[in-house]
């Protein structure tokens, strides 16, 4: 089989049985035809703790790896936790409303984005203003990888960065904390304590005219 037919094979739809969707298209109607996965995956706050193998860890990791960046800087840096001593540690960089549902998770990590171009070039140390921007699109390929392979991530903006750079020795003169990531199975909401069980479930998203506008802004706007 060549690459070609072996990606083509990789990226196909997968069927989703008649009826199972009837949560998701009362919560999450599309305006245009897209690929599943980008309206089934969804942040839970609700994981099991059962492990995640590490190999299936690593290819979440290549997924973000192959993100696109500003002159290819690539400037984003994931560090993550996987024993349960490490995942105690970096826990406590998570604001509280956060790690009493995040800690319980099997992989935790931190994206940080390198504050300065690094690569040689005519760029290099000059500060990289879309560093964060990039650094999302790593993220974003990271969640998409975990939904493709049954599995569920959570960002959350909620962290203490200073303490967080503290805790994995992370230098602030060369890399900014932007998010913090739970990663693990989904579980069920009883395993939330309120009110975090009541908001449990996939959240809508604003009119496709609200945030794509053809030749001018227009406030007004509304599908």
């Amino acid at each position: 089989m060549s690459d070609t037919e072996t990606l083509s094979t990789m990226i196909r739809p997968t069927a989703v049985p008649e009826g199972s969707q009837t949560l998701l298209s009362r919560v999450r109607p599309v305006e245009a035809e897209v690929n599943p996965m980008f309206v089934e995956r969804w942040s839970p706050r609700a994981f099991s703790d059962e492990p995640i193998p590490a190999e299936t860890v690593r290819t979440l990791f290549e997924a973000a790896r192959w993100a696109p960046s500003s002159a290819n800087e690539q400037p984003w840096l994931f560090v993550y936790a996987v024993s349960p001593e490490d995942r105690a540690r970096f826990a406590q960089g998570l604001a509280p409303m956060n790690r009493v549902w995040a800690e319980r998770a099997p992989v935790l990590a931190f994206l940080f984005a390198r504050s300065r171009f690094d690569q040689d070039g005519p760029f290099h140390g000059h500060a990289n203003p879309t560093a964060s921007f990039d650094a999302g699109a790593a993220w974003m390929s990271l969640a998409l990888q975990a939904h493709l392979v049954g599995l569920s991530t959570h960002a959350m903006g909620g962290i203490e960065r200073e303490e967080v750079h503290r805790l994995l020795g992370v230098p602030t003169t060369e890399f900014s904390a932007v998010i913090g990531i739970a990663i693990g199975h989904r579980a069920e909401p009883v395993a939330l304590p309120e009110p975090y069980a009541a908001r449990e479930g996939p959240s809508p998203r604003r009119p496709l005219s609200e945030m794509a506008q053809e030749g001018h802004f227009s406030a007004s706007r509304k599908n």
